[in-house]
């Protein structure tokens, strides 16, 4: 199994936005549902950004792991100006370990 197929696989959230028949966006979460959710990934086709699709892709996760559930994410250096205006503020308490391939 690739990397791509792992990750959604073993997600425990993936919610997605389609024009009829055409994949325009995901988000794709891992999480205990009872203390943090980690979006792992949010995309939507360069085509249909500034819709709000990003916005609604994330508004259905926090319905899904509920308001007491905290939602974390690492962010794309491109998208860092993104997220606060849907609503998450920025961190500066975080580390990491970076994978290795």
């Amino acid at each position: 199994m690739n990397r791509l197929q792992k990750m959604i696989v073993h997600a425990d959230l993936t919610l997605t936005a389609w024009d009829e028949t055409q994949l325009i966006g995901i988000a794709r979460a891992i999480t205990d549902f009872s203390y943090c959710c980690y979006l792992s990934d949010l995309a939507v086709d360069k085509e249909y950004q500034h819709h709000g699709i990003g916005k609604k892709l994330i508004a259905l996760l926090q319905e899904q792991i509920g308001d007491e559930v905290a939602l974390i994410l690492l962010s794309a250096p491109s998208a860092m100006e993104y997220y606060p205006h849907i609503g998450f503020e920025k961190i500066e308490n975080g580390f990491k370990i970076a994978r290795a391939r």
